[in-house]
């Protein structure tokens, strides 16, 4: 028999990662405006937005839905302390000491590490092929980012994203099959907000947010409304159907993305590599993704007929 993959979260992983990959275009938009500030501003509006959806679900159902346990807000707490807020905080200081492109080519080892993480944090082995795939899908996403040069401190800085982009999805395995996407979406965006605050007056003091311009609140709309609300629920929604070393090699659509969005938006055009990159990034999900044929039953035996009676 041939195991098919799931098309609702292949088609939700896509989703997610491309409206991901738009982050670097838009941000680019907010230079100049305080980046923790902006960030606490962008989760603060997508937590309530999330929240509305919880509570109109609750509503629906007629009664409240489940609510985190002890050790469940521990991990909402990592999750948002390591997945959001270190993340950030280390894209922004990794891209003081390197470029930008060098620190997407360090995140976009990404699917590799979930590819051999997640089969062992449910106690079965890495599959070789979506290990194989993922490694062609780093590749890609390597060459589509540029490549680029690196020093330690800012490699180490990049490694420190890559580890949190690893703990967003991880740490929210657990958490998925009780709360559901919506409530993991929005208890970690949530959590979030005061994390970055605290970092933010650490880093800009009384400058941590400012009244944004026309263009910067609609840059911060769309990240807190598209790219954290819509694109969170789509990735937590895709990791329960897919698991974590399948969805991860969507991850590689990120830089794919990033080049189209800053098309569209004009600020550049992609060359050779980017879209060498993008071929082996599609070439990598689509092996990835192949069904999977499954053992075959062995072959019938000896039917024995019990001579007991009732």
């Amino acid at each position: 028999m041939i195991s098919s993959t799931n098309p609702r979260g292949a088609l939700g992983a896509a989703a997610a990662m491309a409206l991901v990959g738009t982050l670097t275009a838009v941000s680019a938009t907010l230079d100049g405006y305080p980046i923790f500030g902006g960030q606490a501003l962008r989760y603060t509006l997508a937590a309530a937005l999330l929240l509305a959806v919880v509570r109109r679900i609750d509503r629906r159902a007629g009664r409240p839905g489940p609510r985190p346990t002890g050790r469940e807000w521990g991990l909402l707490v990592a999750l948002a302390a390591t997945g959001l807020v270190t993340f950030n905080v280390c894209v922004v200081a990794a891209t003081e000491h390197i470029g930008p492109a060098t620190v997407g080519t360090v995140i976009a080892t990404v699917p590799i590490l979930l590819a051999v993480a997640g089969p062992l944090q449910q106690r079965r082995r890495p599959r070789p092929a979506i290990v194989a795939s993922a490694v062609v899908v780093a590749v890609g996403a390597g060459l589509a980012t540029g490549l680029g040069g690196a020093n330690a401190t800012g490699l180490l800085l990049a490694l420190g994203a890559l580890g949190g982009e690893v703990c967003f999805t991880l740490l929210a395995v657990p958490l998925l099959p009780r709360l559901g996407a919506f409530r993991v979406s929005a208890y970690s965006a949530g959590l979030a907000v005061p994390m970055l605050v605290v970092v933010g007056l650490l880093v800009d003091g009384r400058g941590l947010v400012r009244t944004p311009t026309a263009g910067e609140a609609a840059a911060l709309f769309y990240l807190a409304a598209i790219v954290t609300t819509v694109a969170f629920f789509l990735w937590y929604d895709a990791l329960g159907r897919l698991g974590a070393d399948r969805a991860g090699l969507f991850a590689g659509l990120l830089p794919i993305s990033a080049v189209v969005t800053s098309m569209a938006l004009g600020l550049g055009r992609p060359g050779a590599a980017e879209l060498a990159g993008a071929v082996l990034v599609a070439a990598g999900v689509a092996a990835g993704l192949r069904p999977t044929r499954a053992p075959a039953p062995p072959p019938p035996g000896r039917v024995v007929i019990s001579d007991s009676r009732p």
